[in-house]
């Protein structure tokens, strides 16, 4: 304080000194003026209110309320983290029984015996005698081999989210790190447990072959030519997602929006199994984009839904005097070859009225000898589901994209919902559903389709 004041003390003595007493014909108001000397004690007070200001405690009481408010922010953290490593437990517990409950009704020891036995036989000499043979014990044996390791990496993802938990429990504080990753664990393990389980829905001869989706524009002018289009991207998108080469292998454009038709190949293991259910008429509900008005419209488009078939796996046999071929010129794409010449061929059963379409080949034969081999695919599936023995006895499966026959149900408008006519199974996050997020829907009808085959064989 006194180095404070001392400057101030220390001021020249001729400006701090009164003035020299006024002549007596200076006036009563110049003698009573010498406000120098009151100036100090005023400074004096002002700068010990600074000064007590500066050293009063008002910093460490600072401090010790951010020091309090930490404390809480850590003890909520804490708290917070606690919480999460419970929900994490339950969920570790749930999908450690879901995998000893797989395990268990998957026959794993009698799964290593059928392995053993089939490469027995791979092993033998006499092998590739019999080649159809041979292809189908391969088959077989992969397909063992395959849900082994399936069980086995579900045995090995639980017990790592298993000891992340358990050592969570032996040490003194939370890492957030270890919960994240047990947490991912538990999610990815979850939708392979639910992929492993579906497949166990899928029985039927061609479910383990991919798939060929044939789109066509129904009812509904250019908003069924543009509701075609987006079904394209849903499917096609569903695929990307599942890791399977997805390609559209035939397109026929709209004359103002949206396509005619297309033809996707999905090539991946399970593809035909997941996506038979989509086959059918599907509706949509939306103010039309087309519409000066924007008025509510109704739309619709037929998906159909084959196996995709290696030649050599099909069987058949088709009278030639049962087919109609006729040939056209393909446009698009290509070139002066499929502009000029009748490239694309249009093959018709007659006693059934299936008709397929090839155009993607630059050549005719080739588009004929691809539309003869879509053409078996589509009988083969017609005869399966109808249980006939011989092509002959099948009758016309075609989908009609209209009124009255939808599976399926896509409102826009005036709310938003997706619903399936025949599980009942419904959804109003209808953005994920056309970006390809079908698990949901493929689940609940392969569900439905087990339930019901099971009802038809109580009934018999």
């Amino acid at each position: 304080m006194e180095v404070l004041l001392r400057p101030l003390f220390s001021l020249p003595s001729r400006t701090l000194t009164p003035p020299p007493p006024s002549p007596p014909h200076q006036s009563s108001h110049s003698q009573n003026s010498p406000f120098l000397p009151p100036l100090i004690p005023t400074l004096s007070k002002t700068l010990l209110s600074s000064s007590s200001r500066f050293l009063s405690p008002a910093p460490v009481r600072q401090a010790a309320q951010e020091s309090q408010l930490s404390a809480e922010v850590n003890a909520g953290t804490r708290e917070w983290v606690m919480q999460d490593f419970y929900n994490l437990r339950k969920d570790v517990e749930a999908a450690s029984y879901r995998v000893e409950e797989i395990r268990a009704s998957a026959g794993l020891q009698q799964l290593e015996k059928e392995l053993a036995e089939l490469e027995m036989k791979a092993a033998d000499s006499s092998f590739w005698d019999d080649r159809a043979k041979a292809q189908e014990t391969l088959q077989a044996l992969t397909d063992v081999k395959d849900k082994i390791n399936f069980l086995t990496d579900f045995k090995t993802k639980i017990d790592d989210a298993v000891t992340i938990v358990k050592l969570t429990e032996e040490m003194d504080s939370t890492d957030a790190g270890l919960l994240e990753e047990a947490a991912s664990i538990i999610k990815e393990l979850n939708k392979a447990l639910d992929r492993f389980e579906l497949t166990q829905l899928l029985s039927g001869p061609y479910d383990k072959e991919g798939a060929v989706i044939s789109i066509t524009a129904g009812a509904g002018g250019t908003d069924a030519q543009d509701w075609a289009d987006m079904l394209l991207r849903m499917y096609v998108r569903w695929g990307e997602k599942q890791r399977y080469k997805t390609r559209v292998v035939e397109k026929s454009l709209g004359e103002e929006a949206g396509i005619k038709s297309a033809i996707i190949e999905v090539e991946g293991r399970y593809a035909y199994g997941y996506l038979s259910g989509e086959k059918g008429t599907h509706r949509i509900v939306r103010q039309s984009p087309f519409n000066a008005k924007g008025l509510r419209q109704t739309s619709f488009s037929g998906v159909e839904v084959m196996p995709l078939l290696p030649e050599e796996s099909m069987d058949v046999q088709i009278p030639e005097e049962d087919l109609e071929i006729s040939f056209s010129r393909a446009g698009g794409k290509g070139g002066q070859n499929v502009n000029k010449v009748e490239t694309a061929v249009r093959i018709t059963h007659i006693p059934t009225g299936v008709t397929v379409r090839c155009t993607e080949e630059r050549s005719q034969l080739a588009n004929k000898i691809k539309a003869l081999s879509r053409l078996k695919a589509k009988l083969l599936v017609i005869a399966e589901e109808q249980r006939a023995s011989e092509i002959k006895q099948i009758r016309g499966d075609a989908v009609k994209a209209e009124w009255g026959q939808q599976i399926r149900n896509y409102v826009f408008h005036p709310y938003k919902l997706v619903k399936d006519v025949r599980t009942g199974h419904e959804t109003s996050d209808i953005i994920s559903v056309m970006d390809g997020e079908l698990e949901s829907f493929i689940k609940s009808y392969l569900k439905y389709k087990y339930s019901m085959s099971l009802s038809a064989s109580d009934a018999n």
